[in-house]
């Protein structure tokens, strides 16, 4: 049987192929984002307290009540946004989740929506499942090891027509670790003054940040929260990206929308976590203490890959690390890392591989991504496998 495919052009995401890679060759996988160490104990002391509770029923459909007041809470603390917690705040599965059914709740067929790449691998899928255009609009590269990616505003402002639906934004930012600072909410604020256009904000690395000016949420103006949908994630939060727990915070009349795809789609976020969370996270200081937690394995990472021929761009934001590898060798970015893992033992990932074009000369910079969402003793491990290139 002939079956016409809605998604021809995508196949297994780079993160899947990586992590194939590395166990067949029992390589050190800095690739995929996700910790290799548990979560804090008193966290799952909370979800077995929570099932021996009783919360192992379907919880309601938007999430629990006191989960989503932590999330209120939090919000409006950080960044001077309340949200009413029973119109306004989802708890999703995942934030993956929440970027799907804002996308397929708001984007139709033929609408323009714009993405930033490198940008994350959910985003374009999502569009074209919606029936909408994804509009690529590339960052500028760094031009010494001492800059990030950054938007190109003006690009994104000429990329805008009168069928731009929705521009997604992710921050900080997964490949590159850029950050917003405070310029660049300006020039969006330009760019959406007097249109339709909404606004979706992936912030799931909110909390691990390291720039001076912390975290910049779209939250924190009124101007662009009104059409914005803000996302975030637990599993980044608190190391439980297994859990797939996330939230959406956004205006009454988008969350309305939202939720009814959510609510076909996976319905609700298991119990036991959803209360466990909401307990874990009433104290700030389980996220407040975030930022000098991995600051500590971001630098230990970055000094280590000075003793490589790897160089180490700057890191502002995430528990990514990006390094260039020009001075190794001349291989696109894509069978660099194939060749990383398979004949040195550590597995990165290619940045360009978050481009539409992952072979085009203008994806490939000579850089890749390092995670240092592990623990030290494997940081150490990659370094020294790293130090005989």
């Amino acid at each position: 049987m002939q079956l016409a495919s809605k998604l021809p052009e995508i196949g297994t995401t780079i993160f899947t192929v990586m992590s194939k890679l590395a166990l067949e060759h029992k390589s050190i996988n800095l690739g995929q984002g996700f910790p290799d160490f548990n979560p804090d104990q008193k966290l799952l002391t909370l979800v077995t307290d929570a099932m021996n509770a009783g919360h192992n029923q379907y919880p309601y459909m938007p999430g629990v009540e006191p989960l989503r007041q932590v999330i209120a809470d939090k919000v409006s603390a950080l960044y001077g946004k309340q949200y009413d917690k029973d119109s306004e705040i989802t708890v999703t599965s995942g934030a993956t989740e929440a970027i799907m059914a804002a996308v397929t709740a708001v984007v139709h067929t033929g609408d323009e929506v714009i993405v930033i790449e490198p940008c994350y691998d959910s985003y374009v899928p999502a569009i074209r499942l919606a029936g909408g255009i994804p509009v690529r609009v590339s960052m500028r590269p760094p031009e010494t090891l001492d800059e990030t990616f950054e938007i190109d505003w003006n690009k994104v402002s000429d990329a805008i027509t009168p069928r731009t639906r929705m521009i997604i934004l992710n921050f900080p930012h997964n490949p590159t670790g850029a950050v917003l600072k405070q310029d660049d909410l300006d020039a969006l604020e330009q760019i959406v003054t007097n249109t339709n256009i909404l606004l979706l904000s992936d912030e799931v690395y909110e909390h691990i940040i390291f720039a001076p000016q912390g975290h910049i949420s779209l939250a924190s103006r009124d101007s662009l929260a009104e059409r914005s949908f803000v996302i975030s994630s637990f599993g980044k939060t608190t190391h439980t990206t297994g859990w797939k727990v996330g939230y959406c915070c956004a205006p009454a009349n988008l969350t309305a929308e939202l939720r009814k795809v959510h609510q076909f789609m996976v319905f609700t976020v298991p119990s036991p976590f959803q209360y466990a969370l909401a307990q874990y996270t009433g104290n700030p200081e389980t996220y407040r203490k975030l930022p000098e937690f991995y600051r500590a394995k971001r630098d230990r990472l970055q000094q280590g890959l000075l003793n490589t021929k790897f160089r180490p761009l700057d890191c502002p934001g995430t528990f990514f690390l990006l390094a260039d590898y020009s001075e190794i060798s001349d291989m696109n970015e894509s069978d660099f890392s194939i060749w990383l893992t398979k004949e040195h033992g550590v597995t990165v990932i290619p940045v360009a591989a978050f481009y539409g074009d992952p072979l085009s000369d203008s994806s490939n910079h000579k850089i890749v991504r390092f995670c240092f969402a592990k623990q030290d003793a494997t940081l150490d491990r990659a370094v020294d496998q790293l130090m005989s290139l």
